[in-house]
């Protein structure tokens, strides 16, 4: 297993990982397998979508922060419950397959840490089974 630090700039942003894991890949040797990669954080996910235009993101993050709201009368006392909201709709983990010692992604896919608590420094989890 290897750790990625992530520090991001704003409360809600994502930020595309996915040469940094591909990295974790190379360096594992693994040819074949699975990758599995975790976001230790209840305030924070991960997920795969478009790489190609940056606007896909802010549309994803605008419509979330649409959806759930940073205040919507929550009663957790931190005052961060739309971003365990959007934690828990996300999810925590991803898996990708691993062939011939890379990531086995589509032609437009990339692999997004997702931030709704910051700005904040991160950690995220790699490994690779094969």
């Amino acid at each position: 297993m290897e750790e990625i630090q992530v520090n991001t700039s704003r409360q809600t942003e994502m930020i595309d990982i996915t040469s940094r894991v591909s990295s974790v890949v190379k360096k594992s040797g693994i040819q074949n397998g699975v990758c599995t990669v975790f976001v230790p954080h209840t305030t924070a996910a991960v997920t795969i979508n478009e790489n190609a235009d940056p606007a896909v993101m802010r549309d994803i993050l605008m419509e979330t922060n649409k959806v759930i709201p940073f205040k919507d009368g929550y009663t957790h006392a931190e005052g961060n419950s739309s971003a365990h909201i959007k934690s828990s709709l996300f999810g925590c983990s991803i898996a990708v397959i691993v062939e011939n010692n890379s990531l086995r992604l589509g032609t437009w896919q990339s692999i997004f840490f997702c931030e709704f608590d910051g700005p904040r420094s991160r950690r995220v989890w790699v490994e690779i089974s094969g």
